[in-house]
């Protein structure tokens, strides 16, 4: 069991790292802290349709393994006897 609990602790530290990362590469919708730092500034350089969809799928992927170890650590919190 304690070999679990570290593998699930491993995969939460990895993937609230990613997920940080992932929701600050999205592009800005605007009116928000990214018009504060120069986001509100259009330029044809950002991420095409198809990779901000791609990053999509992938940051939903990587927030359900986070939730998926987050309710894990809780499971062994609660039914575990030490």
């Amino acid at each position: 069991m304690l070999i679990l609990k570290i593998a699930l602790i491993v995969v939460l530290v990895i993937t609230s790292l990613l997920l940080t990362l992932f929701i600050l590469l999205h592009k800005g919708r605007g009116g928000g802290l990214s018009d504060m730092f120069g986001g509100g500034v259009t330029s044809s350089l950002g991420s095409s349709g198809v990779a901000e969809r791609n990053l999509n799928r992938l940051t939903v992927v990587v927030s359900l393994v986070w939730f998926a170890s987050i309710v894990g650590l809780g499971l062994i919190a609660r039914f575990s006897i030490v």
